[in-house]
C-alpha cells in the first residue's frame, strides 16, 4: 500500500481560526443557562480579555510579518494576508455575538435577579444625587480634558485605556468642529455600585464622564460623544544578544509597549461617523480594525459586576479542596517523601502543600539550599517571601523569567526584591524563556544522609491561579528525578549541558525528539499487535512534526485520544490519515491547564507530566521539562481517575470535527437533546465531589473509555 504524503495543507487546521473557536467555546459558557448567571457574566468578561490578548500578541505579530514582507503560507496553506482577512471576518462576527449575548441574554437574566446596569435617565432622584456627588468628589480631580488643535496634539492614548471622544463646536466660532478626548481614570472602578436598597444597581463610569463633559468643556457645544478604546501591539522586541542587562532592557521595552502600534479600535456603534473617521485616521487603522459595538466598550469590565455582587447563590458553589495528609508513620513531609512520591491534582487538591514544601524548606535548619524557577506568581505570593527569608541562612537561587507575557513588570519587581534579600537571581538563557516549573532543595536528614527533594509541576507557582486552573504537582525524593532537576538548574544558571537528563525530557535539548520517539514506539507496538494507545492532554497542539507522527501512528492502528483545550492544528477523522484520532476540548468552571501524556507501551504503561504543550515555541524556544510518574499507584491514579474521567465527560466536552468545528459529545452521538441529569457527566464537578468524598471512581461512565481500550488492543478495526 502506497504511503500517504502528509504534506498537503488540507491535513492541517489554521491555528488562529482554532484559537478563535476556543474563545467561542468560552462564549458558549456565557450563553449556557445551566451556569449561574454571575458566572455567565464572568465567562463573557473572560472572552473579552482573551480577545484583547489575541489582538495584542497574535494579530499584532501577524501584521508585523505582513509589514516585513513575509509571504510564506502556514501549515494550512493560508498566506499571511489571507490569514489576516480571515481574522478580520471572524473577529467582527465574534464581537457581534459577544454583544448579542450581553444585550439579549445576560442583561435580562441579571434583571430577573434584581441586578441592573442603568443608564443615567433611569436613575432615581436619590441615585442621581449620589452620582453628582461622586463625580464632584471622586471623578473631577482625575479628569484631564483635551481639545485637539495646533497647540494641543492628539494625546498619547495608552494601551486598552478607556477614553471618550467628543465632537465639539466653539460657541463663538460656529463654522469649525474640534475633537475632544478624555481618558477615563483607571484608578476608579469601571462600574459604580449605586446605593439603592435591596437591588444591585450599577452605572458605567464612562457614562458619568460623558454626562460630566459639559462641565469640562465650557464654551463648547458637544455635538456628539462616544466611548472608545485602542488595543496596541504588546509584543516585546528585545535584542537580548546586544543587551548588557536583560532586566533593564525588559523594563525599557515595557514602557515602549504601552505606546505600541494600534491594532484595534473599539467604539460605540452610535458614534458620529466623523468621530470614527478622525480616530481611525489618527491611529492609522484599516476599516476592518474598527469594531463598532452595541454596548459598553470593553466587556472585560463586567468582572466588576461579578466581584461587587455578593449573591453566592448566583455563582458556582464553593468547595474545600482536599488537604494533603501525612501517614501516621511520617513526622513531616520530608519523611513522607522518603517513603513515597506525592501527586497533587489542583485545584481539587489544595495548593497549600506546595507552598508548605517551600516554606518548610525556608524555615528548616536542616535544609542547606533551595533552587526555584518563577515564571508567573501572584501579587501576594507566599513563596517569594519564603525565599527571601531563607536567603540569610542558606543558599537560595531563583531563576526568574522576566519575559513572562503580561507579568514582566511584577517579575522585575520580584527579581529586585529577591536580589535585595540576598537571593542569587538569574534570568535564564539568552533567547529561551524559562517555562519549566521546578523547585529543588538539599537537606541533611536526621540519619546524616544529604538528600535532594523536588517539586515538579505543570502550572505556575501562583496561589491565585492554583484555585481556578487544573494542574498537577509531583513531590518527590527520587534520586534519579532530583538529580536530573539539579542538572536542569545547572543548565539554566551556567548553560552547562549534560549528556542526558534522564528520566526527564528537557527542551530545547531533547524533549521534541523524545516525544517523537515515544509516539514512534507506540506505532511499532500497534504494528506488532500489542496494546497501543496514546492519551495526551494539553493546552495546544501545533507542531507539524508531532502532528505528522500522530498521523503515522493512527495509520498504524494506534488509538489516539487528545484532550486539547485551545488551538489544535491536527485535523481528526480524515480517512486513511487520522480516522483513529479523537480530539476533545473541555471548557468549564476551571481553566484546563494540566499537561498529561499517557502511552500504553505494549502493556507497560507510561505517564508523563510537564510544563510544555506540543507547540514549536515550547519544544524549541523555551526551557521546558516533562517528567515521568514512576510510582505505579500514581500512574494508575492519573490514568483511571483523571484521564478516564476527562474522556467520559459528556457535558462540558466538545469534539473537534474534521472541518475544524466543535460539537457537543451528545450531538456527535446523534442525539437531539443534551443528557439528562442522571446521565450527564461533568468531569470537573465529578473531581470536586471526589475530593470532597462525595463521589467514587465507580461513578465514571465506562462506556466512553471501553471503545478506546478495544481499539488500543486491536479488537476494533
Amino acid at each position: 500500500m502506497k504511503r500517504v504524503s502528509l504534506e498537503s495543507p488540507s491535513y492541517y487546521l489554521n491555528a488562529e481560526a482554532s484559537w478563535l473557536r476556543f474563545n467561542r467555546r468560552v462564549l458558549e459558557e456565557a450563553e449556557d443557562e445551566t451556569n449561574p448567571v454571575l458566572e455567565r457574566v464572568r465567562f463573557l468578561a473572560i472572552t473579552a480579555g482573551n480577545l484583547d490578548e489575541f489582538f495584542e500578541v497574535r494579530v499584532a505579530g501577524l501584521l508585523q510579518r505582513i509589514e516585513d514582507g513575509y509571504t510564506e503560507p502556514g501549515l494550512d496553506g493560508l498566506s499571511p494576508i489571507e490569514e489576516r482577512d480571515m481574522i478580520a471576518r471572524e473577529t467582527q462576527e465574534f464581537a457581534r455575538l459577544q454583544y448579542q449575548c450581553w444585550n439579549e441574554k445576560l442583561l435580562p437574566a441579571l434583571a430577573r435577579e434584581s441586578i441592573r446596569v442603568l443608564s443615567l435617565p433611569e436613575l432615581t432622584p436619590k441615585t442621581r444625587a449620589y452620582v453628582e456627588e461622586y463625580c464632584e468628589r471622586e471623578l473631577d480631580p482625575l479628569l484631564t480634558p483635551v481639545t485637539i488643535d495646533p497647540a494641543h496634539p492628539f494625546p498619547r492614548v495608552i494601551n486598552k485605556a478607556l477614553c471618550l471622544a467628543f465632537l465639539l463646536k466653539r460657541r463663538r466660532r460656529a463654522s469649525a468642529t474640534y475633537t475632544g478626548v478624555v481618558t477615563v481614570p483607571r484608578a476608579l472602578p469601571r462600574l459604580i455600585h449605586l446605593p439603592n436598597g435591596d437591588s444591585n444597581d450599577f452605572v458605567f463610569l464612562a457614562d458619568l464622564v460623558a454626562w460630566y463633559a459639559t462641565k469640562m468643556y465650557r464654551g463648547y457645544d458637544i455635538l456628539s460623544a462616544a466611548s472608545f478604546r485602542v488595543t496596541r501591539n504588546s509584543n516585546l522586541y528585545l535584542q537580548e544578544e546586544d543587551s548588557r542587562n536583560l532586566l533593564e532592557s525588559v523594563r525599557t521595552e515595557l514602557h515602549n509597549r504601552r505606546k505600541g502600534d494600534a491594532v484595534r479600535l473599539e467604539i460605540e456603534a452610535d458614534a458620529d461617523p466623523e468621530i470614527i473617521e478622525r480616530l481611525r485616521t489618527n491611529f492609522e487603522l484599516e476599516p476592518w480594525q474598527v469594531f463598532s459595538v452595541h454596548g459598553p466598550v470593553n466587556l472585560s469590565r463586567l468582572f466588576n459586576i461579578y466581584e461587587q455582587t455578593a449573591h453566592l447563590e448566583l455563582k458556582f458553589k464553593t468547595f474545600v479542596p482536599r488537604e494533603l495528609r501525612l501517614t501516621a508513620k511520617s513526622q513531616d513531609l520530608f519523611e513522607e517523601l522518603r517513603r513515597h512520591d506525592v501527586l497533587l491534582h489542583h485545584p481539587f487538591d489544595a495548593y497549600d502543600a506546595v507552598v508548605s514544601f517551600i516554606e518548610a524548606a525556608a524555615e528548616d535548619a536542616r535544609v542547606l539550599s533551595i533552587k526555584q524557577t518563577l515564571y508567573r506568581t501572584s501579587e501576594h505570593s507566599l513563596i517569594v517571601p519564603a525565599l527571601m527569608s531563607a536567603a540569610p541562612k542558606k543558599e537560595v537561587t531563583a531563576v526568574v523569567e522576566l519575559k513572562a507575557r503580561f507579568d514582566e513588570a511584577s517579575n522585575i519587581r520580584w527579581a529586585r526584591d529577591l536580589e535585595d534579600a540576598g537571593v542569587q537571581v538569574f534570568h535564564g538563557l539568552v533567547g529561551l524563556k524559562t517555562h519549566c516549573k521546578l523547585s529543588l532543595l538539599v537537606r541533611r536528614d536526621p540519619d546524616g544522609v544529604t538528600r535532594r527533594y523536588a517539586h515538579l509541576g505543570t502550572g505556575n507557582y501562583n496561589t491565585a491561579t492554583a484555585r481556578v486552573y487544573t494542574d498537577l504537582s509531583l513531590l518527590t525524593a527520587d534520586p534519579e528525578i532530583t538529580g536530573a532537576v539539579h542538572d536542569v538548574f545547572s543548565f539554566l544558571t551556567a548553560y552547562a549541558e549534560h549528556p542526558n537528563y534522564d528520566p526527564l525530557l528537557v527542551s530545547p535539548l531533547n524533549l521534541a525528539e523524545r516525544c517523537l520517539a515515544l509516539i514512534a514506539r507506540e506505532t511499532e507496538h500497534a504494528r506488532h499487535g500489542r496494546p497501543a494507545h496514546i492519551i495526551a492532554k494539553m493546552n495546544a497542539l501545533l507542531d507539524k512534526n508531532i502532528i505528522t507522527a500522530l498521523y503515522r501512528a493512527s495509520q498504524a492502528g494506534v488509538a489516539i485520544d487528545l484532550i486539547v483545550r485551545g488551538m489544535c492544528a491536527l485535523r481528526p477523522g480524515v480517512r486513511g490519515v487520522s480516522d483513529r484520532i479523537r480530539v476533545r476540548s473541555v471548557v468549564g468552571r476551571f481553566l484546563e491547564h494540566s499537561r498529561i501524556f499517557y502511552f500504553a507501551n505494549g502493556g507497560e504503561e507510561e505517564v508523563y507530566l510537564g510544563s510544555a504543550d506540543w507547540m514549536p515555541r515550547n519544544l524549541y524556544e523555551r526551557v521546558e521539562v516533562m517528567f515521568p510518574i514512576k510510582d505505579a499507584l500514581l500512574r494508575e491514579r492519573t490514568k483511571r481517575e483523571i484521564l478516564d474521567a476527562y474522556l467520559a465527560d459528556n457535558w462540558k466536552a466538545r469534539l473537534l470535527q474534521k472541518d475544524g468545528t466543535y460539537i457537543r459529545v451528545w450531538q456527535a452521538q446523534g442525539k437531539r437533546k443534551p443528557p439528562s441529569a442522571t446521565s450527564a457527566f461533568n468531569v470537573q464537578e465529578f473531581l470536586i465531589a471526589l475530593a470532597e468524598g462525595k463521589q467514587s471512581l465507580e461513578a465514571i461512565p465506562v462506556a466512553a473509555t471501553r471503545r478506546t481500550r478495544k481499539i488500543a488492543l486491536g479488537k476494533e478495526r
